[in-house]
């Protein structure tokens, strides 16, 4: 019994230490960068309601994997509510699927920082030029969701994430997708690890927009997201005939078998 208490207290113990010590690096690292300023919270949170970055992309173009095989999961936020008390804080709810095995999670994502990029970007052609863009901007901060524990094969989420925004003329919030017609765009970056209820199981676990944060060599894509040919059995053959298929009634097909959370 004393041997499994403190199995369950050193697991607990590494849990809390990983998704510190990654909001931390993540803030250090925001603040480094040349290209963005030195301000930080620099924005009152209270102003703004960031719920429509975390809704913004269609789950088809959502990529996450957990485990070290790069096993494919899809994660989907079914609802976002800014917490009224606590302007740093968003309520989230959501389902997570790995093979045919759906969850539902619940949770919470917590914002830490805030960074002002220091030049401006107007798109291709300078589509953005008129629009009235006060500037682009990136948050930082930590998630933490729990699994139904009644469900199978069911755990924690926990990490850290980034997400990029621009403010309009009238200081509205709005997905930054200036530049999503460049090589390599992607927005929504969550890092972290998922880990059993049972705590025997801690698996790296990463998502985001269009591309996958620190993916290994799962994406070998050039202009977007493609999964290697050594990764299909792990549940990205349908990515891959999605991204291959010339044909409209195929990719609708593809598109209303991916809405797999309602």
């Amino acid at each position: 019994m004393k041997n499994l208490i403190l199995t369950c207290l050193l697991t607990i113990y590494c849990f809390l230490t990983f998704g510190q010590t990654l909001t931390k690096n993540i803030n250090n690292r925001l603040l480094q960068k040349k290209e963005l300023t030195e301000a930080v919270f620099s924005l009152p949170l209270g102003d703004f309601n960031f719920s429509p970055l975390f809704m913004h992309t269609d789950n088809s173009v959502i990529y996450g994997f957990i485990g070290d095989n790069y096993q494919r999961i899809r994660v989907k936020f079914v609802s976002v509510t800014k917490d009224g008390s606590s302007p740093d804080t968003y309520s989230i709810y959501g389902k997570s699927m790995v093979k045919n095995n759906i969850c539902d999670f619940r949770g919470t994502i917590k914002i830490s920082a805030i960074g002002k990029y220091k030049t401006l970007s107007y798109g291709v052609d300078s589509s953005y030029y008129n629009k009235g863009i006060k500037g682009q901007y990136v948050i930082t901060g930590s998630y933490n969701f729990n699994e139904n524990e009644t469900q199978p094969h069911s755990g924690i989420f926990k990490g850290v994430f980034q997400s990029n925004f621009y403010l309009d003329k009238n200081d509205k919030v709005h997905y930054d997708d200036i530049d999503d017609v460049s090589d390599g765009f992607t927005n929504n970056q969550f890092i972290g690890q998922w880990i059993s209820y049972k705590g025997n199981l801690v698996k790296q676990c990463n998502w985001g927009d269009f591309r996958i944060p620190n993916d290994g060599d799962l994406d070998i894509g050039a202009g977007e997201f493609s999964p290697g040919d050594k990764y299909l059995k792990y549940g990205w053959q349908s990515c891959r005939d999605f991204l291959l298929s010339n044909s409209k009634e195929k990719k609708a097909k593809l598109l209303k078998e991916a809405m797999w959370w309602k």
